[in-house]
C-alpha cells in the first residue's frame, strides 16, 4: 500500500480528483459532452415511458455505460498522445480499438432502448 491519506481523507481526494477528470473530459472532449447531453435528454424521456423499474434501469444503465466507456477511450487517447505525435502503428491500433469499445457501447444502448419499447 502507498503512503499517503486513508480514510475518508483519501475519499475525499478521489473524489476531487475524479471531479476534476470530469470537468477536463466535458472540456476537452466533445463526444464526451454530445453523449452527455443525449444520456441527459434520455433519462428524463425514460421516466415518461411505460416501463418497468428493471426496464428503466437498464434504459439508464446502457446510458451510463455509453459514457464510462467515452471516459475510458478519452484517457487512453490522451496517453497514446502525450506519449508523441509521430504516426506509429500501436498507437493507431490502441485508438481505433478504444473507438471501437465506444462503437460497442452505443450499439448495446441503442438495442437496449430498441427492444425494450418495441
Amino acid at each position: 500500500m502507498k503512503p499517503g491519506h486513508s480514510g475518508i481523507i483519501r475519499v475525499l481526494y478521489a473524489s476531487k480528483y475524479s471531479l476534476y477528470g470530469l470537468r477536463s473530459a466535458w472540456n476537452h472532449e466533445a463526444a464526451f459532452r454530445q453523449e452527455v447531453l443525449l444520456s441527459i435528454v434520455l433519462v428524463a424521456v425514460s421516466f415518461l415511458l411505460p416501463v418497468s423499474k428493471v426496464e428503466h434501469l437498464l434504459l439508464i444503465a446502457s446510458l451510463a455505460l455509453v459514457v464510462i466507456v467515452e471516459l475510458l477511450n478519452s484517457a487512453l487517447e490522451a496517453v497514446v498522445d502525450r506519449i508523441g505525435s509521430d504516426w506509429h502503428e500501436l498507437s493507431g491500433r490502441a485508438k481505433d480499438i478504444g473507438s471501437s469499445a465506444v462503437f460497442i457501447a452505443l450499439c448495446l444502448a441503442a438495442f437496449t432502448w430498441i427492444y425494450i419499447l418495441v
